[in-house]
């Protein structure tokens, strides 16, 4: 989606004019019979509201559309600007018309609302389109362009840094939505070195012998079923000063998950090729950093696996070795995210030493039980990085919710032949995933685990996106890193 400013409207301009209006009431100047057709309609201005008419201005009918943004004073004004940016995109994708004008014009907005505007539209226009070769013509995607008219002083600052967070969600959600024949550990590392190339961040790529040799027993014990060999992502963004320590995205990358012999019911299979949303996450934040040029010193490691049942898959009893030395004794092979994440996370302690690591992973279906749909799990070591986490998903409209881990947990993955069980009972089985995934951070550093199963894919179209992939965490990760490494 283009996007661009203009100080007068084209000629001719686009054939469809939109507004943002408050729900204090429509503009005062509106044309009587829009203003009267919104108020039949019933159109008060709540956020995502729209109304659309037709009025004669310049002496050419134009498609007159009122979006509303709420009230200026709500405490989430900045999503309620980005429902009507949303609503605005989501109305003009397939309209036929390749362009639509957005004035802002007395509209009250300041320049960070103006770009949340945009924002909102621009997440809301993302379509894959791919695959789809017999679309009818009245739902292909038309709208090309925006241009935004009496834009406040400052917004197009303001909207390079969002541009640069779009592109990154956008990136994030190409990578969950391509099926798993075109998304998997290779292709994936090769679709991340083709997007950041010439952005300034450095890439790292392990293949299975390298990781082999550094004793990545439970990565590689994941990935042994499988035809299609393993890969560990390492992304560096250093904008920040030179020697301070980096602060290390872990993100789990299992481009398929079928079970492995612990094998799936056939219902939703499909729907496993997300599974490496937390490894999309993580690359489309590295993106959004470099595009902002942040300043800050931040790592992004994947570890890029596809669980398959074969005769060399792994089985449950089996007990392998982690790169931390420590032992798992495997009963479940489809618990394999945690087994990718703890070597992934041993080797980004030990070849970066961060300052303190977050893990994002689509790791167990109890935490959707748990929180729906609604928000991501948190689980930490620490207060504070869990506070500053929480306070990033507030602001940033990826939600998160802290759960408990503490030392009663443990017993419960106590193992009769090995250091510990890849799983626990039934009960608790999310704060259980995140006990196992702690017992791999090492010299107490700061430590956060995001279990996003819940978020990354919606079956239905939400705030500022369509049905499918969301790009739930490139927002949270991006505003974490502004608040707190930048601020």
């Amino acid at each position: 989606m283009q996007i661009q400013f203009l100080d007068a409207p084209a000629s001719p301009g686009p054939r469809i004019v939109a507004h943002v209006v408050n729900q204090e009431g429509v503009p005062a100047d509106l044309e009587p019979v829009l203003a009267e057709g919104a108020k039949a309609a019933r159109f008060s201005g709540k956020p995502g509201q729209l109304f659309e008419g037709f009025a004669e201005r310049g002496g050419e009918v134009v498609r007159v559309a009122l979006a509303g943004m709420g009230k200026p004073s709500a405490d989430d004004r900045r999503a309620s600007v980005e429902k009507a940016g949303a609503a605005i995109a989501a109305k003009y994708l397939a309209s036929g018309e390749k362009a639509i004008a957005v004035n802002l014009t007395g509209s009250g907005l300041s320049a960070d609302d103006a770009a949340a505007l945009l924002l909102g539209a621009r997440l809301r226009a993302w379509r894959w389109d791919v695959y789809r070769t017999r679309l009818a013509d009245e739902k292909k995607r038309s709208l090309e362009r925006i241009d935004v008219l009496g834009a406040p002083d400052g917004t197009e600052a303001q909207w390079e840094a969002e541009a640069a967070v779009a592109e990154g969600v956008e990136f994030t959600r190409e990578l969950v939505t391509e099926p798993a024949n075109a998304i998997f550990p290779e292709s994936f590392v090769e679709r991340c070195v083709n997007r950041l190339a010439g952005t300034g961040v450095s890439i790292r790529v392990l293949d299975a012998g390298e990781m082999q040799k550094l004793g990545m027993g439970a990565l590689l014990g994941v990935a042994q079923g499988s035809a299609l060999r393993p890969r560990l992502l390492a992304m560096e963004w250093r904008g920040g000063e030179a020697g301070e320590k980096p602060t290390a995205f872990v993100g789990k990358g299992v481009t398929f998950d079928s079970g492995g012999i612990s094998i799936k019911g056939a219902a939703g299979m499909e729907d496993m090729k997300w599974d490496m949303g937390g490894a999309g996450a993580v690359a489309g934040t590295m993106l959004a950093l470099a595009r902002r040029k942040a300043k800050a010193n931040v790592i992004g490691v994947c570890g890029l696996v596809e669980n398959m049942p074969d005769g060399n898959a792994q089985r449950p009893g089996d007990v392998v070795t982690s790169m931390s030395g420590q032992t798992i004794e495997v009963i479940n092979t489809d618990a394999e995210g945690r087994l990718v994440l703890c070597d992934a996370m041993t080797w980004t302690q030990r070849e970066y030493a961060p300052k303190q690591i977050v893990d994002l992973a689509t790791l167990t279906g109890a935490i959707i039980v748990s929180l729906a749909h609604e928000y991501a799990g948190l689980f930490s070591s620490s207060d504070d990085l869990a506070a500053r986490l929480t306070a990033a998903g507030e602001a940033s409209g990826d939600k998160i919710w802290r759960f408990p881990v503490g030392p009663g947990y443990d017993k419960m993955l106590e193992s009769q032949i090995a250091d510990m069980k890849n799983v626990g009972p039934r009960s608790g089985g999310s704060i259980t995933a995140a006990q196992f995934l702690k017992r791999f951070v090492e010299n107490d550093i700061p430590w956060a685990h995001l279990d996003i199963a819940g978020m990354v894919w919606a079956d239905k179209p939400g705030a500022t996106w369509d049905k499918g992939a969301t790009g739930f965490g490139v927002r949270l990760l991006d505003r974490f890193v502004r608040d707190s490494l930048e601020g």
